[in-house]
């Protein structure tokens, strides 16, 4: 032996997985057992995250579609007048009613936009400011003002948002809000007549219910005569203290099936009619009628001790050709036939 070199140091062949011989250069290796744990230890908080974000996402789509299932209401301001009375409320934030405007239409588009449905109610600063007072509500409050919104779109008249330029959707929710007023005050007319024996066209009966039976056989009577066709008929009757009332109906009866009522209009339009019959007014009613190729008819009757009667052609003629403020001739519309009105009968069901 010789004591001057040195032994060669012993060492182990470690195989790995894939069987090939690996030298051990003395670190400890101790089969990599930390570096595993913490390999696994992070890939199980990525897929906790991703988890969470995923349970996020469904809470968010769940909300979208709770959303769309709730009605929104928006209450405008159309007049400019009702718009500067809404200027004295600190918490009112416009001073510039087309700026309104557009903001408004705006929010209508975005609302629309998430795909709910939207509705517009005429916000009048009166009514709110008599609501406010009544319920005992703040009215510089965004709270009082949404309050009183919904409040009008439960009880009064609405127009829903379909994308409509707020140059049509405004008229539109101006004429219904007129006849909603209208058949208001018809409706209270009625209430306030009473019953009794010496009341109403049936003796013992409430007069306002009466009188709105029989209204109702004479608009059936004068749908019925119309025939086929597009309608348009008006009525106005004078009623209490100079007021005038005016109601329209629009409908189309086809040749093969009963005319098709707006309810609302119908109901507005009956009312009115049935003031007429109630308290005898000197009212009318016209009907313009209109078909594919043939002139349009107009018809006419005048109101008396509660009946229909029909007028003459002549009649007819002088109605719609006479100027009424200032009783001058006007020529005769072209295309158009003046004819006498028929009979109605006003106990139709």
């Amino acid at each position: 032996m010789q004591h001057g070199k040195h032994e060669p140091t012993a060492r182990t062949t470690i195989r790995g997985r894939d069987g090939a011989p690996r030298a051990d250069d003395g670190r400890n290796r101790a089969d990599d057992g930390p570096d595993r744990t913490a390999a696994h230890s992070r890939s199980g908080q990525h897929e906790h995250a991703r988890g969470r974000v995923r349970a996020r996402r469904g809470r968010r789509e769940r909300h979208r579609a709770l959303r769309r299932d709730v009605p929104a209401v928006v209450g405008l301001l159309a007049d400019d007048e009702d718009f500067a009375v809404m200027r004295r409320y600190p918490t009112f934030a416009f001073d510039d009613h087309p700026d309104y405007l557009r903001h408004a239409e705006g929010l209508l588009k975005a609302l629309a936009a998430q795909c709910g449905h939207t509705t517009v109610a005429l916000f009048d600063p009166e009514e709110f400011a008599h609501y406010c007072r009544e319920t005992g509500l703040d009215p510089d409050s965004s709270a009082s003002r949404s309050r009183y919104t919904a409040e009008v779109a439960a009880t009064g008249p609405t127009v829903a948002y379909t994308g409509q330029p707020l140059d049509e959707l405004v008229p539109l929710l101006l004429d219904r809000t007129a006849r909603h007023a209208t058949w208001q005050y018809a409706t209270s007319l009625l209430d306030a007549l009473g019953s009794g024996p010496d009341r109403g066209p049936d003796r013992g009966e409430d007069a306002g219910r009466s009188a709105f039976r029989r209204a109702s056989g004479l608009l059936a009577g004068l749908l019925d005569g119309a025939g086929p066709g597009t309608h348009h008929l008006v009525c106005s009757v004078p009623a209490e203290e100079g007021e005038q009332l005016l109601a329209v109906l629009h409908t189309t009866r086809p040749a093969d099936a009963p005319a098709v009522l707006d309810s609302f209009e119908a109901a507005e339009f009956t009312a009115v009619l049935a003031v007429g019959v109630a308290l005898e007014s000197p009212g009318g009613v016209v009907l313009r009628t209109s078909g594919p190729g043939i002139p349009d008819r107009l018809h006419g009757w005048r109101l008396h001790g509660g009946r229909l009667l029909a007028l003459t052609e002549a009649e007819v003629f002088s109605a719609y050709c006479t100027d009424a403020g200032t009783g001058e001739p006007l020529s005769p519309e072209p295309g158009v036939e003046y004819r006498a009105g028929f009979d109605v009968d006003g106990e139709h069901p």
